[in-house]
């Protein structure tokens, strides 16, 4: 399949002069004074996945609902299958960021709903559903209230409906949000599927792992497309080369290299950008020789301890945050107004022992024992339903536990006392604040809920409009705020007393790339403060800034590390495997039919696959795909990234004997 390279601002060539499936061209749409889509062109071909990757308020959904026929464009082309939008939308599938089904109607009923508003004969409706409800992990769930899914079952119903009329092109704003990366990555095998039988799919996400299973991407920004490429291009583009380093004095390094970075921002082999991770730091220089020496040369100068330092490619995060600080996007941190020092404490800020939840029969949480220290980032990782907001619950002290022993800010007993409550922070999953409330009022009702001094309440609010891009607009009702705005005041809202001890439930769901690393900036000053941060997350590479990491795999823990140490003991070897384009389904399908489903994963045109052996695996891989006369380009062993350790975990313990 022919790409375009990291500059084309349209798309490729379509391959025999074929017409594009999706054509935009010099696409227009405003809303009174403001313009949110500022002359975009992009094409996409059939059975192409190609991604539509921006920040909020980039103008992603304004192009989906002109895509969809919901609205018109204010100037512009747009074809959908060589028509107008609004000709072509019995041929489109859409799936919206909000859930849009009925929540008390079941699986089987929301289906038939669906298929009757889009006119499936009745005599399809049944044939259709026994096809694509077994395919999407739901055929035991018919019967089961839609109100009652996990999030991912409920994004996969929505794909269920939407994939009930066959549609010829499906339009996917940010499907995934909320969702476990073992059930993400399922729908991305739908996905991969559906493309293979050349269904066009253009989709949103804010999750960039997930934008490298895209044939091509662009990237948005202030309503105008600034690349389009491959994902591999864009990386390449960049131009810059990616170190990963380890050292013990992670705080000081940073603040060097970053001091580096600022002083000689254009020089030849000079530091781009540093960022900090939990037991490590990325650093992106201009060039890779001169940059690893002039990393080695600082540290070395300041006494400063190097344990390792890797070369290694720039990520799509890499990409996205570059390019959109050249267009002077991405906002400066703000020290917090702290009242004064915290005194430093060795014993731990959280703990839990042998710690267990019962409901009736069923036991949530097994046996779990856990410790975080203050100044530390601990994650809490797993699929929906481990049992990490249970755990959470009673951390808190929300819920009583059924058996064992927690301990939280030096106490053990009255975790719900109003005294001990006003040193912890909480940001659960939903959203807390008051719609019908302005951002401003919401926070001062927050400061005054935790008793915040009144020299500091206006400080503090002002800090946190800043913190979240917001000043000048605190009198905006909270309710009129995208999702992933509302979840960065729900963070300054949570932070606003400077808690001892901080408890994040996937604080950044849904929310884009740019807010993401700002969020993670805030979260490590709090914790260079002293707060222990306890955070869950379903973005397994935000999950890289803890500094040790959990897995719970049905309300046990079944691995504790740091991220480098976790991914190190994954049993097995991580390898790429590269076909020709229109063979990347059938050979997926034919190493599934010999390996485990999970291990075969595909992304975009290359395939991820784990075995247990080397040699002799890769031996039989060879000769299934030889005798398939499928022709391998390349297979080279790669690392395991931490999603891929989870989902590992997770399958391995799903497929142990009881």
């Amino acid at each position: 399949m022919p790409r375009s390279s990291p500059a084309e601002p349209a798309g490729p060539p379509l391959a025999g002069g074929a017409d594009p499936v999706l054509h935009v061209e010099a696409l227009h749409k405003a809303y009174g004074a403001l313009e949110a889509v500022r002359g975009i062109d992009f094409q996409v071909e059939a059975g192409e996945i190609f991604g539509l990757i921006g920040a909020d308020g980039a103008g992603k959904t304004s192009t989906f609902h002109i895509l969809a026929g919901l609205l018109n464009p204010s100037a512009g082309t747009v074809r959908v299958l060589g028509q107008p939008p609004r000709q072509a939308r019995s041929r489109v599938g859409y799936l919206t960021q909000s859930f849009s089904l009925y929540p008390d109607l079941s699986v089987e009923e929301n289906l038939r709903y669906v298929a009757g508003l889009r006119r499936v004969a009745e005599g399809d409706i049944e044939e259709r559903s026994r096809q694509l409800l077994p395919q999407m992990g739901l055929g035991a769930f018919g019967d089961r209230l839609a109100g009652q899914l996990s999030g991912g079952m409920k994004q996969k119903l929505a794909l269920c409906c939407a994939l009930i009329d066959r549609p010829e092109v499906l339009l996917l704003d940010e499907p995934t949000t909320g969702v476990d990366p073992v059930s993400r990555r399922e729908f991305w095998d739908v996905l991969a599927r559906l493309a293979g039988e050349t269904v066009t799919i253009l989709v949103a996400t804010p999750y960039l792992d997930e934008a490298e299973r895209c044939h091509r991407i662009a990237l948005i920004h202030g309503g105008r497309i600034r690349q389009v490429g491959t994902p591999e291009a864009l990386k390449q583009g960049l131009g810059l080369t990616r170190l990963e380093l380890r050292c013990t004095q992670r705080a000081q390094a940073a603040a060097l290299l970053e001091g580096a970075a600022a002083r000689d921002p254009d020089g030849p082999g000079s530091i781009v950008d540093v960022q900090t991770f939990g037991d490590r730091l990325d650093v992106l220089v201009r060039d890779a020789d001169r940059g690893v020496a002039e990393v080695r040369d600082l540290l070395q100068r300041r006494e400063l301890t190097l344990e390792n330092l890797q070369i290694t490619s720039p990520t799509l995060e890499n990409v996205f945050v570059t390019r959109l600080r050249q267009e002077g996007a991405q906002p400066q941190p703000l020290a917090f107004p702290r009242s004064g020092e915290r005194r430093q404490r060795t014993d731990p800020a959280i703990a839990a022992r042998a710690l267990s939840r019962r409901f009736g029969s069923f036991e949530a949480v097994r046996q779990v024992d856990l410790e975080v220290g203050y100044g530390e980032i601990f994650g809490l990782l797993g699929a929906n339903g481990a049992g990490k907001t249970t755990t959470i619950k009673m951390l808190c002290g929300l819920l009583e536990p059924s058996a064992g022993q927690v301990t939280l800010a030096g106490q053990t007993s009255r975790l719900r006392s109003r005294e001990l409550l006003g040193r912890i922070g909480y940001m659960s999953q939903k959203f807390t604040l008051y719609d019908d409330l302005s951002i401003r009022q919401n926070l001062a009702f927050y400061a005054g809920v935790y008793a915040i001094p009144r020299a500091l309440r206006r400080q503090r609010i002002d800090w946190v409009l800043a913190s979240c891009g917001l000043e000048g607009r605190g009198d905006m009702a909270t309710g009129q705020l995208p999702g992933g705005w509302k979840q960065r005041v729900a963070f300054g809202a949570a932070v606003l007393h400077d808690p001892e001890v901080l408890f994040l439930d996937e604080p950044t769901s849904g929310v884009d790339p740019v807010a993401r690393r700002q969020f993670w900036g805030l979260i490590n000053d709090f914790a260079r403060a002293g707060t222990a941060i306890l955070v869950t997350t379903h973005y397994l590479e935000e999950a890289e800034q803890c500094n040790r990491v959990c897995f719970l795999v049905a309300g046990r823990s079944v691995i504790e590390g740091t991220p480098t140490a976790v991914k190190a003991a994954q049993p097995g070897h991580l390898y790429e495997l590269l076909v020709p384009p229109g063979d990347t389904q059938r050979a997926a399908d034919l190493l599934r039919r010999r390996w485990e489903p999970w291990r075969v994963g595909i992304f975009a045109d290359r395939l991820h696959l784990v075995l247990d052996t080397a040699e002799p695996e890769l031996e039989e891989v060879r000769r299934l795909l030889d005798e398939a006369e499928i022709r391998i380009q390349s297979l080279h062993a790669i690392p395991f990234s931490l999603e891929d350790a989870l989902i590992g975990t997770v399958q391995r313990a799903a497929g142990a004997p009881p």
